[in-house]
């Protein structure tokens, strides 16, 4: 077994590649067929995000079923992240930096996993709790941030979210 080979939860066998454009290459062990564009796709993007992956082809056919990231070997677990990272664009507020008043619209300075950004805040409605500590907030202009555990943001942080909590 290669480290491309995965073992699919029907007991099938599979290699990744990319092709010279980029485009993700699925093959399984006992089929001539080669599927070129397949999609990895979470089943839990937050909540749990390295748990429950599917393999899609182009035409909407689950292809695979990867139960955890981590079981996979390293070069397909990279190239499969990779791939998550490149489709999914859900920026992770680390920190929040000022809010420019207590009250609908407002200015937020944040601090995420891909820099510092501002976002409008249209409404309070505009913060939708997920499972117990996660927030999802939506900015005027459509984008989500994530704010993926509420007890992992430092005491300013938080004083400044419950506000509008």
């Amino acid at each position: 077994m290669s480290d491309n080979d995965i073992q699919s939860t029907q007991s099938r066998q599979f290699q990744l590649s990319r092709n010279a454009f980029g485009k993700l290459i699925y093959t399984a062990d006992g089929d001539d067929e080669v599927h070129e564009g397949v999609v990895p796709v979470r089943s839990f993007p937050i909540a749990a995000p390295d748990v429950g992956i599917a393999i899609v082809s182009t035409d909407g056919r689950e292809l695979a079923w990867i139960e955890k990231l981590s079981d996979l070997p390293d070069a397909t677990r990279l190239l499969l992240e990779e791939e998550l990272a490149n489709r999914e664009f859900l920026p992770e507020i680390k920190q929040i930096k000022h809010v420019s008043v207590f009250a609908s619209p407002s200015t937020w300075t944040v601090v995420t996993n891909r820099g510092d950004a501002l976002l409008v805040l249209k409404g309070e409605e505009d913060i939708r709790r997920i499972g117990e500590s996660a927030l999802i907030i939506a900015d005027a202009h459509g984008i989500q941030f994530l704010i993926r555990d509420l007890k992992q943001l430092d005491k300013h942080s938080r004083k400044l979210l419950d506000r509008f909590l």
